[in-house]
């Protein structure tokens, strides 16, 4: 059984990790500070499904909760912050990881606009603490979430590994390429193996509020109109979060090694290689959930791109799968969901 930490554990892909790596027979620890960016109700239930009581955690801080939940592997939670620099050393000398999953991160790109300290905070200086840790103890792979927000306004299409991503159109994208190069500094100086993950619009049931599809859908159950930027003219590489998921797991037993005098760390992109409209995505929502959305056609937003795409042939080189769950059997999925979680 493989100790593992999962940063960001309450949050929409660490929750889905966890819950697959519990099944998988691990030892899980996750980790996430329950902060109010977006409802903490949902955060709260969604490690509620991997039994951890919420009057357990709710004021308990750094001090490990252990699931109540019955068969699988073992899951703990602690409430802490990533840029709390004690609580995450305190963490690498309590548990001997052979693997950590940093997930945990401040998200959304526009939010990064207006409050640009808690992204320094969190994506930084938490991502150092993490990186400290590793190099502390013996972790045999370090696996970090980025984001295809790193690509910004590239016009070549579908984006690369190897494109340039020097020039960042919002704080968020600039902090996530910072973890790249930050990884890369590690892996060579301490020969601390690390595999960063650019994720391409993640979706699915559990997902994040703050997201377009599940914003939409919870305007549209009111009867209030969606805000739809760029006239519409906007496409994106959605991935189903099980597509992840079953991504991570396949890359955490294949941490990368030297090869000639390059460091051993690696980045890959994870999308499903298929943009779709956003338009064509509202109709699918609409369809799903059966209402007819009024929209708000509005301008491009400050820090938005156009369109992303993900080239992910090195990905599939490397562990034989690629995002394979189409938009239509995913937004089923997650309306399917979202009708159950709000006793539709």
């Amino acid at each position: 059984m493989d100790k593992i930490l999962v940063t960001g554990a309450a949050g929409f892909i660490g929750y889905h990790l966890s819950k697959r790596l519990i099944s998988d027979q691990h030892e899980v620890i996750g980790l996430d500070n329950m902060n109010d960016y977006y409802s903490r109700d949902l955060k709260f239930s969604r490690i509620a499904q991997l039994g951890i009581i919420r009057s357990s955690v709710e004021k308990k801080t750094v001090e490990p909760v252990e699931s109540e939940r019955d068969g699988g592997g073992k899951f703990s939670f602690i409430k802490a912050d990533l840029s709390d620099r004690s609580a995450v050393e305190g963490l690498f000398e309590r548990y001997d990881f052979d693997a950590v999953i940093n997930l945990g991160a401040q998200a959304g790109v526009r939010y990064s606009l207006n409050h640009p300290h808690e992204y320094t905070a969190s994506n930084v200086e938490g991502f150092l603490n993490i990186l400290e840790g590793s190099r502390k103890s013996d972790v045999k792979h370090l696996v970090y979430a980025s984001s295809s927000s790193v690509y910004g306004a590239s016009a070549a299409v579908p984006f690369n590994i190897a494109d340039r991503v020097d020039q960042p159109v919002s704080l968020y994208a600039a902090t996530k390429r910072a973890n790249e190069l930050m990884a890369h500094t590690y892996a060579h100086l301490y020969d601390i193996p690390s595999t960063g993950l650019r994720f391409f619009t993640v979706y699915g049931p559990w997902g994040r509020p703050d997201m377009a599809y599940y914003k939409f859908a919870n305007l549209m159950r009111e009867g209030k109109p969606i805000d739809v930027y760029n006239n519409g003219k906007m496409s994106r590489d959605f991935t189903y979060v099980d597509d992840i998921v079953e991504s991570i797991v396949r890359l955490m037993p294949k941490p990368p090694k030297y090869t000639g005098n390059s460091a051993p760390t690696r980045l890959f992109n994870i999308g499903n290689g298929s943009p779709v409209n956003l338009l064509e995505f509202i109709e699918i929502l609409e369809k799903q959930l059966g209402i007819e959305a009024e929209k708000n056609m509005m301008p491009m937003q400050p820090g938005d791109v156009e369109r992303t795409w993900a080239d992910v042939d090195d990905l599939y080189e490397y562990i034989g799968y690629r995002p394979k769950v189409n938009i239509e059997a995913g937004i089923e999925k997650f309306v399917e969901w979202y009708r159950s979680y709000y006793d539709l």
